[in-house]
């Protein structure tokens, strides 16, 4: 308030003067003006300077004209005063005589005392410019704004000192420098409570989000003092305390101090008031649901603590979507009102509510509206809506349509919205839904270089994900390729050196023929790996190519509910080996199910729901109709035995989320997998297992095994002389046929903006793998625990980095100890 008043003080001061001149030199009746004088440095001629005044020689001017006058030639700012005086004739004429002192014009401007980051960061808050009009107002302003920027950087006790410095050719530009002290940066040592009785300082201390006093517990917080922060975290002690039910809690005083040694302490004097209790609650204006139905779902019992939040959330918006207002808004009644009223309070602070409701007459959905897709066909969005033309308006529908949206992975979460447009009079409601396009399309790329032995090293892969293959023929579809279908084509290239290299492309339509959500995915891929190249001495290197494809088709299911899917796909796929000790040639024909369950909607990052997966890859069982007995199996070779593979797989994993704070998410998930054989004389292939450790994507994989990452844990630590893949379990190259993992992660995030998303965590991560079920022992796993980041940005898919330590030792007695690593693409 002080610095608004010196404001208003400096601009006016001027006029204020000039204007009690003008009232005592010209009466009320006025004088005939006859001519204007100028004196002083002025920079203007006699007409303009009546023009500025709106005034004319010969005119009858009164006082309030003259001040008028002068008013507006201050708001022309070209002058830094201005002052009048008169001489009157004998023929009731007056000349008016002006001093005019021009304003100066700024050159250009210094900062003295700071560093170049903070003078960079400073020109574009102040925002000034050569030619501006320099006075005391514009001083002012920047002086404020350049010490609001220190304080906000702790600097409490920041000053700053304008001086203007003439310019050498022209004493009307000057150079205006700013000279700053910033003194000692000010963080906040303590924060103290009186009054408190019933929460601890601690409590409160923990819902100042934005105000941390220094300590270990908040490391990675800020301890600045930040007024307009500060103040809102006052309001969240408050709000705590109403929690509990204390409504007449208040902050009676406050006093910040610095200390000796330039710290803060800041005490905070609290007064609770009385602790008030829910009473009896009734309902009043219900006619659809009984009051027993609605005090059921409004869960609040006589004697709890009285919570207003709690109530609010209660009536309105439930986490769960279990509320009162659900459960007509879900049955139509999108002008539903319901208003609590306190009715009597009694010696014992319990607090009597009768709500009262105005039900209203159930909607129609008249029309939807999708706005904001720059992109996305119209149709890829309606396809996904829930509340369709014709139906009652269901709450429930208008947040799955939401959550369907954000599923696509086209548009930004935080910026999804709806607006429900209604017409009380025909009892009619018009849905527009608002959406904001982000780059959906995505590049993967890693490399390095091996040397001469290896070559280049890495991985490519390029994703469209919301491709049309209608607009390939269409040229204002192509950004830069056609879009707008919700399609994927992706192709990913990966190169081990020269010893392996995959290639695959694959193409994806989520809704087979546009009106069912029936996925067609097919794919092919082509694989080269020769281990030995890097050994010349062998004359026969070993060498293997394998080649397949795959068609799918997914159906979205509606029982249980229609968050599950199923997807069947055939998939074949050809080994070409040479001189390999105990791989050999084979073909692998099989059907491989999926059901799967995901109430998950943000993929990024989730702070809710579930995914649940179970799925079977089955090949033909050659053995139970061949003619052969099984001792002929026995010592029949294995490439004889396995000409086409032969084998059952099922993986089951598990994933929940729960949030456990704002934005503070868990993580909690399981994997269990095993591979079988139909008949025990043919037993397993050395094909289709499990390999256990690292990180899930470095080095190949070339026997057609599955990569489980296990952070903590190094990569290609198997043994056996042709190579590792055993990794934790360390059993050569083949791996193993059953494996589990269990793992818990905690997130939090540092950006959520649509075009970057980083967030830390810190994770623990068991797993292991076993040579069957005589073997298995869900207990006995190799043990991590680590922090990492995740960075996502559209154009590159998902980044991230691990620091895991494993406390178990390797199959080979070795520690792991601490280790790296990366992800690229993937989630764990």
């Amino acid at each position: 308030m002080t610095k608004i008043f010196k404001f208003f003080l400096v601009t006016l001061f001027p006029f204020f003067c000039v204007f009690s001149q003008t009232q005592n030199i010209i009466t009320p009746e006025g004088y005939i003006l006859k001519d204007v004088e100028l004196l002083g440095d002025y920079n203007i001629d006699k007409k303009t300077a009546l023009q500025l005044m709106g005034l004319s020689i010969g005119q009858k001017i009164s006082s309030q004209e003259v001040a008028s006058g002068l008013k507006k030639m201050w708001q022309q700012d070209l002058f830094a005063d201005i002052q009048i005086s008169k001489v009157i004739t004998p023929n009731d004429e007056i000349i008016l005589k002006l001093y005019l002192k021009p304003s100066l014009s700024l050159l250009k401007f210094a900062f003295n005392g700071i560093k170049k980051g903070d003078e960079d960061n400073l020109r574009d808050k102040i925002n000034l410019n050569s030619g501006m009009t320099v006075n005391d107002n514009l001083i002012k302003v920047s002086q404020q704004k350049i010490e609001e920027y220190f304080v906000e950087k702790g600097f409490l006790q920041v000053s700053c000192e304008a001086q203007t410095i003439p310019d050498s050719v022209n004493n009307r530009k000057v150079t205006l420098e700013f000279n700053i002290t910033k003194n000692a940066r000010l963080k906040i040592k303590e924060i103290n409570f009186s009054g408190n009785q019933s929460l601890k300082d601690s409590k409160l201390r923990k819902v100042m989000k934005k105000t941390r006093q220094t300590g270990l517990r908040y490391l990675l917080s800020s301890s600045k003092l930040i007024e307009e922060e500060y103040q809102k975290d006052l309001i969240n002690v408050i709000n705590l305390y109403k929690q509990f039910g204390y409504r007449d809690a208040s902050v009676v005083n406050e006093v910040v101090s610095i200390t000796e040694d330039d710290k803060l302490i800041i005490d905070i004097e609290i007064s609770e008031g009385n602790q008030y209790f829910f009473g009896e609650i009734s309902w009043l204006g219900n006619t659809k649901y009984n009051s027993q139905e609605l005090t059921k779902i409004l869960a609040i019992q006589s004697g709890e603590i009285f919570d207003e939040t709690l109530l609010d959330e209660r009536l309105n918006m439930s986490r769960n979507q279990d509320d009162v207002s659900a459960l007509y808004m879900d049955d139509g009644y999108l002008f539903f009102q319901v208003n609590p009223i306190e009715t009597s309070i009694d010696d014992y602070n319990m607090i009597d509510l009768e709500m009262q409701i105005r039900e209203g007459k159930q909607a129609i959905i008249k029309n939807i509206v999708v706005k904001g897709n720059t992109k996305t066909n119209d149709n890829v969005l309606m396809r996904e809506v829930r509340s369709l033309p014709g139906n009652l308006f269901k709450r429930s529908d208008i947040i799955r349509t939401q959550e369907e949206f954000n599923r696509l992975g086209f548009f930004n979460p935080e910026a999804l919205g709806v607006n429900p447009i209604p017409d009380p009079q025909t009892g009619n409601v018009d849905i527009e839904y608002i959406v904001e396009e982000k780059p959906a399309d995505q590049i993967e790329l890693s490399g390095g270089y091996g040397g001469e032995s290896y070559g280049f090293v890495g991985q490519l892969s390029v994703a469209f994900n919301n491709f049309s293959t209608k607009g390939i023929f269409d040229k204002t579809t192509w950004s830069p390729l056609p879009t707008g279908d919700g399609q994927k084509v992706q192709l990913s290239a990966q190169a081990y050196g020269r010893r392996y290299q995959n290639y695959t492309l694959l193409f994806q339509e989520p809704w087979l023929g546009g009106k069912k959500p029936n996925a067609f995915t097919t794919s092919i891929f082509y694989s080269l790996s020769r281990p030995d190249i890097t050994n010349e001495a062998i004359e026969n290197p070993r060498q293997l190519n394998r080649s397949g494809f795959s068609l799918g088709f997914g159906k979205r299911l509606k029982w249980p509910d229609d968050y599950f899917t199923t997807n069947l796909s055939l998939n074949i796929s050809d080994y070409d080996v040479s001189n390999w000790t105990n791989l050999f040639s084979t073909f692998n024909i099989n059907i491989a199910g999926v059901l799967s369950r995901s109430s998950v909607f943000n993929p990024i990052y989730p702070r809710r729901g579930s995914k649940f997966l179970l799925s079977a890859e089955l090949t033909p069982p050659y053995s139970l109709f061949s003619g052969i007995e099984k001792d002929e199996y026995i010592d029949m070779p294995e490439e004889e035995k396995f000409e086409f593979l032969e084998y059952y797989k099922i993986k089951t994993r598990g994933e929940w989320y729960t949030e456990l704070a704002s934005k503070l998410v868990l993580k909690t998930s399981f994997e269990f997998g095993f591979l079988s054989a139909y008949n025990d004389a043919v037993g397993i292939p050395p094909y289709e297992r499990f390999e256990v450790g690292g990180d899930g994507i470095s080095g190949y994989s070339y026997n057609g095994s599955e990569r489980i990452g296990v952070r903590g844990y190094p990569n290609e630590t198997g043994s056996g002389s042709e190579g590792g893949g055993g990794l934790i379990s360390g059993v050569g190259n083949e791996g193993q046929p059953l494996y589990s993992k269990y793992t818990a992660e905690v997130r939090y995030p540092i950006s959520l903006a649509a075009t970057t998303t980083i967030y830390a965590l810190c994770f623990a991560e068991a797993a292991n793998a076993w040579e069957g079920f005589d073997t298995f022992n869900p207990f006995e796993v190799k043990r991590s625990l680590g922090a990492g980041i995740r960075i996502f940005m559209p154009m590159f898919g998902l980044m991230g980095v691990d620091f895991g330590y494993g406390f178990d030792p390797l199959y080979n007695g070795q520690k792991p100890g601490l280790v790296t690593s990366f992800t690229i693409g993937q989630q764990f």
